[in-house]
């Protein structure tokens, strides 16, 4: 699913964005209002990720959304 569709629809993915990280908050999921670039931040912050594995997280979850 391309990110715009993501952040389009925002608010339904919210639930699934907490399937799959369960450790952001609905404050963090609400600053990052869809942004790409905020979820990686966040993911970063949350489970101590480096930048190019919260990203690679954040692909493959959204590719996977289209199955």
């Amino acid at each position: 699913m391309d990110w715009d569709r993501v952040q389009g629809n925002w608010q339904q993915m919210k639930g699934k964005v907490k399937e799959q990280w369960g450790r952001l908050t609905d404050d963090d999921l609400d600053v990052i209002g869809g942004k790409q670039d905020q979820l990686e931040g966040r993911l970063q912050e949350r489970y101590g990720y480096a930048k190019d594995q919260a990203k690679r997280e954040v692909d493959d979850w959204s590719s996977k959304l289209n199955s």
